[in-house]
């Protein structure tokens, strides 16, 4: 849920200080470019955290090496990110990371059908996950250059 809350509060934020005159923020679409950003690099964080244990078990048993899937998935994250930004690769990185999304979805429906934890608090049930799932793909396919 943290990435949710990341990714409306920044746009706000973003968008609060674009109407205040800072021109990098000066449009809906820059201002979600920079949302979908902090919510990629706060979700990535995680990868490595204390909660690193929890989202490894969120593998499914089925993948090898779930330690190395939640470590590469997590620089793929941070990849993303930093594609998103740059103009030259914003176009791939969006598209990359709405596959990996779509990758890495598997694992959200094992850890809501186990009733798994990440730090100390259930996952959320499935359809929440499902909806929060469609809310990032959606944020990063408005993302692309094609709608700036």
């Amino acid at each position: 849920m943290a990435p949710f809350i990341a990714l409306v509060a920044s746009f706000l934020l973003f968008r609060a200080v674009g109407f205040l005159g800072w021109p990098l923020f000066d449009s809906w679409h820059s201002s979600l470019k920079g949302a979908v950003v902090v919510m990629l690099l706060l979700a990535a964080s995680a990868h490595w955290g204390k909660n690193r244990s929890d989202l490894i078990r969120m593998v499914p048993p089925i993948f090898p090496r779930p330690d190395w899937i939640v470590t590469a998935t997590g620089c793929l994250e941070i990849a993303g990110a930093i594609g998103i930004m740059i103009p030259a690769t914003s176009y791939i990185a969006c598209v990359c990371l709405v596959v990996l999304l779509i990758a890495m979805f598997p694992a959200n429906i094992y850890a809501a059908k186990e009733k798994l934890t990440v730090g100390g608090r259930p996952v959320p049930k499935l359809f929440v996950r499902s909806l929060l799932q469609v809310v990032f793909i959606v944020a990063i396919i408005l993302s692309l250059p094609t709608f700036g």
